[in-house]
């Protein structure tokens, strides 16, 4: 998605055992000498595990003479490489009045470049088979990012150093205009139009001076967008867009020999730039408590976010910060679940966090209250907590529970290539060691109890904050006591206030020299053969179907028990029953408390979750192989004797009943209720909100979810899906005592929904949000059930339409072309049942009508204008993004799903490769034509009516239908 979102840093390890980490196999210095480096792996281990478990990241670490730094890892597991570039620049490097340059980067970068051409990257991206060139910038850097089939290594090494030498000449009056209207509706969407959305800038200018340069926002403002010039923007890539600020790594199936004659080839050209010193280390300063408050148009709880100044990234204590945040506000046995949870029933969550960047760092507080509850009671609560805290201090046991879950989430972030290219990247930018990990995790290990202690009292206990108050329009009497209005720019809506842009005329200008031929892509390596993972399953004596996948490459264990049923089984009436008996589920058991339960999964490092959607209710579990057995009994008794506690169901009903109401105000979520609605009917089930509504909520009793869960949790209608470092046999054998308790029983499952969308005539449904900041648009009618022929087909013909990215007609108009969204996309779902096809995307306010106007037009021309260029890219992305199809964990969850919801084989990806080579252009037309009428789907917007519902009659469907009268 190209965003603005943050990696955050440290991996976290070390837990009950001990551990793992990098080895430097090799580097070299700035002259290109071999030299050995250290080797940098660790092992430890605490009183009561001494079992040793180690975990290698080999890399290599050259510099060039330009000053750019490689570094390269190998992982043959999947025939796929990460490529992966970071820029050593972030919000940080702004000037006053130009904020938001290193992000508006972000997005030009993937635009042109002298030797790609118009969208060269994401147009190769598609014809490669890639994940989708993407990127994220942050207060301290800006990543480019991307795992492609090995084969396409050299054309990505190629197209990467074309952005970094070989792009600034492209950037026009014309594209600069454009990309500023798509950050523009980023940061609506993220920002503007998001309930709390403004609550990171109110704390940002309060707790750092003007001139820190921490005190804007990483996407900026919408003003200094606007007045940015294509001579700032120059100025801006030349100062920090060059080889000696920037990091590049390869990590997955390469040859690293090859691969660094390419590294030299492409980029060794490139001019080293002017020097760039780090940016000194400076805490936020609050002199004294600041609080402020702002009416926010889509809350409808009021929240409460307090934050004091604390220490950058890596420093020595932001490790004990890191506990200290987790102990206080994770899980029942936390000081602040007590006090604000259960006792005072205040709200269903509090949220600490400890949040490092390169410079400074936040400790944060973050608590949204219950519907009408005041925030000064709110704060009495905190105090209560902290004090409770300062009572009782953290013990040794807790401590070890918490670096147990660092340890679990440490081998998640290193699952895929990727993930690792992300940390090794990381660390070389802050601290020039990519084996910085071995020190990361000597300091997690030293914690104490006693620095968790030190560390509250040096950095919370007494000192200075700021406090926000963000509550409901009309609801100033909530907000902290003593609070004064804080300055949030609100945009107007105007009907055209942004000039049109020509994304057609092309940029003229005197190309870059180079000493090699670069206009010219490379060719393709050895073709990348897709490595079909071996499934194994097995057939338990009480019914129950388990599929799995042996996978060493960490030592995880990761699976998931789908009971069939879901929201399906409840009734219409009391909608809500099946999501709290699943939350309930993890509540305590017969013979744990709830605080009991929750502590011994955390012990293990584990993840249980239980949770109902509309077809099925899951347990989800992620934990340490070593730790499975005892993980797996736990999940027995978490199905088998649940504890139904009183207390534990009045709290998850207040829970769910805050979740409808910050629903209500949530334009994203408003869409997605309305739409079902349209979509199903209201006397359809599937139409409702698996949530429930407050009324329903309030109506169900503790005996509803017993009656559920004795009539529908049954193995007979269950499936065991299993991804990690475990063999068949062993985790076979750790099921027969699941298999003989759990017995089976007849479960009634309703008969696939099917609905005929030929009925339909196109409407325009339109749902008010007062002055809302862009339009959620949902379009689209029933259409294919998964099980239906056609449905694979059809979602290979919705590629160039709206399923393929930036490769998509949708995204190259309404983005690339008029700039009218942030993003946009279209598909079908299905499963047993007939799904829908849908387009959704947020727009800018004031083109509403223009935006629909346009999707419209796309449709009506798809099945005319689709092209032999069209089925050739689409043909190329779908069958060699094979090679990614089944690299994580998750990928291949979802395979084993589809085999035993469907019944496919194995094989299906390759049987599909079979369908993606047979299809013709004539078969893309006579699907679109037979699955994209626009004249007979429902057109439903969410967004200002006063302005934009009026103006909707002219898209031609009549009088557009107010929901929310």
């Amino acid at each position: 998605m190209k965003a603005d979102t943050k990696i955050v840093s440290s991996l976290l390890v070390l837990a009950s055992c001990c551990l793992l980490p990098v080895s430097a196999s090799l580097a070299q210095d700035s002259a290109n000498k071999t030299a050995p480096t250290k080797n940098a792996t660790a092992t430890s281990q605490t009183t009561k595990n001494k079992t040793k478990a180690a975990l290698k990241i080999d890399y290599q670490k050259f510099t060039l003479a330009n000053g750019l730094e490689v570094i390269f890892h190998v992982d043959k597991s999947d025939p796929v490489v990460a490529v992966n570039l970071t820029a050593h620049v972030g919000s940080a490097r702004e000037k006053a009045g130009r904020t938001g340059f290193a992000h508006l980067f972000e997005h030009l970068l993937f635009l042109e470049s002298e030797n790609l051409g118009k969208g060269g990257l994401d147009k190769m991206t598609a014809r490669i088979g890639g994940s989708g060139a993407n990127g994220s910038t942050s207060q301290d850097r800006t990543n480019y990012l991307q795992t492609v089939p090995k084969d396409a290594l050299e054309k990505m090494i190629w197209a990467e150093a074309d952005k970094l030498g070989w792009f600034i000449n492209t950037v026009t009056d014309q594209v600069l205009a454009k990309e500023k209207q798509v950050v523009k509706n980023e940061k609506r969407q993220s920002v503007d139009n998001n309930p709390y959305g403004h609550t990171s800038y109110v704390i940002d200018k309060a707790l750092y001076p003007t001139d820190h340069p921490y005190n804007w926002q990483v996407i900026g403002s919408l003003e200094d967008l606007q007045n940015a010039t294509v001579d700032d923007v120059k100025e801006f890539f030349r100062r920090w867009y060059v080889p000696n600020n920037v990091t590049l790594v390869i990590a997955g199936d390469f040859d690293t020999a090859q691969a660094k004659q390419w590294v030299e080839k492409y980029f060794g050209e490139i001019k080293r730039g002017e020097e760039v010193k780090p940016l000194a280390k400076r805490a936020g300063f609050v002199k004294e408590t600041v609080k402020l408050y702002h009416e926010d148009n889509f809350a409808r709880v009021p929240a409460l976010t307090m934050v004091w100044p604390a220490v950058e990234q890596l420093h020595a204590d932001s490790y004990a910060l890191d506990v200290l945040s987790e102990y206080l506000s994770r899980g029942k046995k936390a000081p602040f679940y007590k006090v604000l949870v259960e006792d005072k029933k205040l709200t269903s969550n509090v949220s600490i966090g400890n949040r490092t960047s390169e410079v400074a760092g936040q400790f944060m507080l973050s608590v949204r209250a219950f519907d009408g509850k005041s925030l000064d009671e709110v704060a009495s609560a905190v105090n209560e907590a902290f004090a409770l805290f300062e009572k009782n201090g953290i013990s040794e046991k807790d401590l070890n529970r918490i670096k147990a879950g660092q340890e679990t989430r440490f081998y998640n972030s290193l699952s895929s290539v990727l993930g690792k290219s992300s940390q090794l990247a990381e660390y070389n930018y802050l601290t020039g060691n990519p084996g910085y990990v071995e020190q990361d995790i000597k300091n997690i290990l030293a914690v104490t109890p006693a620095d968790v202690m030190r560390v509250y009292e040096k950095y919370v206990k007494g000192k200075n904050y700021v406090a926000t108050s963000f509550v409901p329009k009309g609801k100033m009497n909530l907000a902290l006591s003593g609070s004064t209005k804080a300055e949030v720019v609100e945009e107007k809506i105007v009907q055209g206030a942004e000039a049109a842009v020509d994304p057609n005329i092309n940029a003229t200008y005197t190309k870059t020299p180079s000493k090699i031929k670069r206009d010219q892509e490379p060719a393709y390596g050895a073709p990348a053969e897709v490595k079909i993972p071996k499934v194994w399953n097995n057939k338990l004596s009480n019914g129950m179907q388990v599929f799995g996948i042996q996978n060493d490459e960490v030592p995880l264990m990761q699976f998931e028990i789908v009971i069939d049923g879901g929201l399906l089984l409840e009734d219409i009436n009391k909608v809500g029953v099946a999501n709290l008996m699943a939350r309930m589920m993890t509540q305590g058991t017969a013979k744990k408390t709830p605080q009991e339960l929750e502590e011994a999964i955390q012990q293990l490092g584990a993840s249980i979750n239980v949770s109902a959607r509309t077809e099925d209710v899951r347990i989800s579990v992620n934990t340490l192989a070593r730790n499975y057995q005892a993980t797996i009994d736990l999940v027995e008794e978490i199905l088998l004797e649940p504890r139904w506690d009183e207390k534990e169901f009045g709290l998850l009903k207040q829970s769910v009943i805050s979740q409808i109401r910050q629903q209500e105000a949530n334009p994203n979520a408003i869409a997605s209720n309305a739409y079902s609605k349209l979509l199903y009917g209201e006397n359809n089930i599937r139409s409702r909100n698996i949530l429930g509504s407050a009324d329903s909520i309030n109506a169900i009793t503790l005996d509803d979810l017993k009656a559920y869960y004795a009539k529908n949790l049954s193995p007979s209608v269950a499936r065991m899906h299993v991804v990690g470092a475990l063999e068949k046999t062993s985790v076979s054998a750790s099921l027969k005592d699941l298999s003989n308790k759990w017995k089976a029983k007849k479960v009634d499952l309703p008969a696939p929904t099917i609905i005929n969308s030929t009925a339909n005539t196109a409407k325009v449904y339109f749902v008010d949000v007062p002055d809302a900041k862009q339009s959620v648009l949902q379009i689209g009618y029933p259409a294919l059930a998964a099980t239906d022929k056609d449905y694979y087909a059809a979602s290979v013909m919705n590629y160039i339409l709206g399923g393929g990215g930036f490769a998509s007609r949708l995204t190259q108009q309404l983005r690339e072309g008029k700039g009218y969204t942030y993003g946009i996309r279209s598909g079908f779902s299905g499963s047993k049942s007939t799904g829908d096809f849908s387009i959704s995307s947020g727009v800018r306010t004031n083109v509403t009508l223009e935006s629909a106007q346009l999707v419209k037009q796309i449709l009506q021309d798809y099945a005319m204008t689709y092209s032999d260029a069209d089925l050739e890219t689409t043909k190329s992305f779908l069958i060699k993004s094979n090679a990614r199809a089944f690299e994580t964990a998750n990928a291949k969850l979802g395979m084993l799903e589809n085999i035993s919801k469907y019944g496919w084989t194995p094989n299906y990806v390759k049987e599909r490769e079979q369908i993606v080579k047979a299809m013709t252009v004539e078969q893309i037309k006579s699907l679109s034509q037979k699955y994209l009428d626009p004249n007979k789907m429902f057109w439903l917007v969410v967004g200002d009516a006063k302005t934009q519902l009026p103006r909707m009659k002219e898209l031609g469907f009549g009088d557009p239908i107010q929901l929310n009268k």
